[in-house]
């Protein structure tokens, strides 16, 4: 058995910063807070929101997120040190850093000396002085400071002396914090290893680590640091970020808690794990890693022959945790049975009892493996599994019909832009028809839905829309493609998600509007039902 790690283990998350630096991930404010709260529940130390001096969206993220209600984490403003030592207190970067109003700036300085004489060309001790004013400057002004040793290794293996003295300028000036950076991710682990150790003798604060992927040892590097003596690991979710990403707190955490057996400050429920990563790809509208390590649909999933004849009588056999320590799941990927397994898994989580056998459980496994065959994915979209589930068995039916849909779309060089959305809806033997104008197609659908239904159903008015994602299918057939829609709902309490599929992306917007808008009205009678049966 391996030996506990002695001391507890800081979390700090860049997935908001440097994560959005990866090529094709993009974040607005709206998505950077969601993020930041489910961090937060999540147990996260500390998290890092964005470089406020930088662009206008960081600026408005953390004006807006001093709002948050934070529970564990600490937020994090993240610059650099001032451009000159002679104009600290006038700096806009460091004046920005302070208007964000975090509790804690980490900023970055030159450790490797050739970035220091060459890119800046300042000496030594101008680095050393540059350093030194800029932490104190923020410290004085009440904020905790870490720093950020950036092309920390590089510049070890390059000028130990140099780098230390870096280092030890920000630590006299009050940073309670030194990151060790790999930033151009080329460090091998037993550099990490004899660097990270010689650091932490030598420090006299806690030392971090933050490294980057370009060699595909992030993580294994992240947790060699952890080992000789770093207590504060930086990283982000699924590994997102600049070139080849950053280290994969995803895969950092259960190592650490698992495998060495270490701790961290607030985090608890490891078994939210795979929840969070999939709710991150699902914000960020890319596909979640299938292969992930831990979190992915894969990560325990078995295939036919022996394998899967071990697995059913010892698990342990042929993986190397319980998958339910980190919330996935054990998947056999051959038969009928299995997908009643997995079937069967989901409506115990939703609290739906599944008859053992029969035609109609085997009509069921039936329907939701052609949906999977057509694009649906319920990975985000429990709601509109829920509803599939609940109408096999009989517990729920549309609360209305589209019968009709009709869009119009009208632009030009001459004409007012005007979308249109007409339908006609069927509730009961009554039937509406309505139009509505909207912002785009989609809004005009949901307004035209919304007004054919509130005067039947005024529970209709509680609900918005808060998060709307396309993802194309089949990309080699262009434009006529399937794409998947996942919407986003919430009443102001809770919030679900619901799904549509088709070629024709108004068809499958109105198909996940609908989901949205049946949950809903299921749910209310439920509780009114509930309610009458308690008083009764």
């Amino acid at each position: 058995m391996t030996n506990p790690l002695s001391k507890t283990i800081e979390l700090y998350d860049t997935t908001l910063r440097d994560g959005t630096q990866g090529e094709h991930i993009n974040l607005s404010v709206q998505d950077k807070l969601l993020i930041a709260e489910r961090l937060d529940e999540f147990g996260m130390d500390y998290i890092e929101g964005g470089w406020p001096s930088s662009n206008p969206k960081d600026e408005e993220f953390f004006l807006k997120a001093r709002q948050l209600k934070l529970n564990h984490a600490k937020l994090c403003a993240f610059g650099s040190t001032a451009r000159s030592s002679a104009t600290v207190k006038s700096d806009q970067n460091l004046l920005g850093l302070l208007q964000s109003e975090t509790p804690v700036i980490t900023i970055f300085g030159k450790t490797w000396k050739a970035h220091s004489s060459k890119g800046l060309g300042i000496s030594d001790e101008e680095n050393a002085e540059l350093i030194h004013r800029s932490v104190q400057f923020l410290k004085e002004a009440g904020r905790e400071v870490f720093f950020d040793a950036e092309h920390f290794f590089d510049g070890f293996k390059d000028n130990p002396e140099f780098a230390l003295t870096m280092i030890l300028a920000a630590v006299e000036a009050g940073a309670s914090r030194v990151v060790l950076c790999d930033t151009n991710g080329g460090s091998m682990p037993h550099e990490v290893d004899a660097i990270v150790k010689k650091v932490v003798a030598t420090a006299g604060v806690p030392v971090g680590i933050h490294c980057h992927n370009d060699s595909d040892i992030a993580v294994a590097n992240s947790i060699i640091a952890v080992q000789a003596g770093a207590t504060h690991v930086q990283g982000t979710i699924n590994g997102i970020g600049e070139r080849c990403g950053n280290a994969n707190l995803i895969s950092i955490i259960p190592n650490i808690m698992l495998k060495l057996h270490g701790s961290f400050t607030h985090l608890q429920q490891l078994s939210q794990l795979t929840s969070l990563s999939k709710f991150v790809f699902e914000i960020l509208n890319l596909p979640s890693d299938t292969k992930a390590p831990f979190t992915g649909k894969s990560a325990f999933a078995h295939k036919g022959g022996i394998h899967v004849s071990a697995v059913m009588k010892e698990s342990s056999l042929y993986e190397h945790i319980d998958p339910k320590l980190v919330g996935n799941r054990q998947r056999v990927l051959v038969s009928e049975l299995a997908g009643q397994s997995n079937i069967r898994y989901k409506a115990d989580e939703l609290g739906i009892k599944l008859p053992e056998k029969g035609e109609q459980i085997r009509n069921l496994v039936h329907h939701i493996k052609e949906l999977e065959h057509k694009g649906y994915q319920f990975d985000g979209a429990e709601a509109s599994f829920e509803l599939i589930l609940r109408r096999e068995l009989g517990d729920f039916s549309p609360y209305f019909n589209v019968l009709e849909t009709k869009v119009h779309i009208e632009s030009g060089v001459d004409s007012k832009n005007v979308d249109q959305a007409i339908l006609k809806v069927q509730v009961g033997n009554e039937i509406e028809h309505i139009a509505a104008d909207g912002d785009g197609p989609v809004n005009a659908l949901d307004k035209a839905l919304r007004k054919a239904l509130i005067h039947f159903y005024p529970a209709i008015k509680t609900i918005r829309l808060v998060d709307y994602k396309v993802r194309v299918l089949e990309e080699k057939r262009s434009t006529s493609a399937k794409v998947r829609v996942l919407i986003q709902t919430s009443n102001g309490q809770e919030t679900w998600g619901t799904v549509g599929v088709s070629t024709n992306i108004i068809e499958a917007s109105l198909l996940a509007l609908q989901d949205s808008m049946n949950y809903h009205l299921f749910n209310v009678r439920t509780a009114i039902q509930k309610k009458a049966a308690a008083e009764a």
